[in-house]
């Protein structure tokens, strides 16, 4: 796929989000590379742009693989469901929406899987104490910063 990997490296690649889930299938099926389990996937806000990392495992051939792409609306990043590919994309998806606010196209039950319903905004946003429109995010900090008084805590 010379047109569609944006970086490469061995067991690494950076991958168009027009092509990721055919790079993800041939991943999988092509008997050479056989990544027949998805290890986990998560999303990382890079401020400018939104990330979706996939490790990928191929126990035929004992080494793993790690693939990236790209979202550059901050606004609304999306992209492509991996759940054609691999079921067990389908809660990995739901919680990089939930904490992140990533859209996967295809999802077929993108909703929140750990925050309720109406919960404002997306906690692993860097943005998220500065919710626009004067939201807020139920926070005004974080439990257990620095000069907490934490004694007591765990204990009966």
């Amino acid at each position: 796929f010379p047109d569609a990997v944006e970086d490469g490296q061995p067991e690494f690649a950076v991958v168009k989000s027009d092509n990721l889930i055919e790079v993800l299938t041939w991943l999988r099926d092509d008997p050479d590379h056989a990544y027949q389990f998805l290890s986990s996937l998560t999303g990382v806000d890079r401020i400018q742009w939104f990330e979706v990392v996939y490790h990928l495992e191929s126990f035929k051939h004992n080494r793993a693989a790690t693939i990236k792409v790209r979202s550059d609306d901050r606004e609304n990043p999306s992209v492509p469901s991996a759940v054609p590919v691999w079921l067990g994309a389908q809660l990995q998806e739901r919680e990089a929406y939930d904490l992140f606010g990533i859209r996967f196209e295809g999802n077929p039950d993108l909703r929140r899987i750990f925050l309720w319903d109406g919960f404002a905004g997306f906690p692993l946003r860097k943005d998220y104490l500065n919710l626009p429109g004067g939201k807020r995010p139920g926070l005004e900090r974080f439990p257990g910063e620095p000069g907490d008084d934490l004694s007591g805590r765990g204990t009966k």
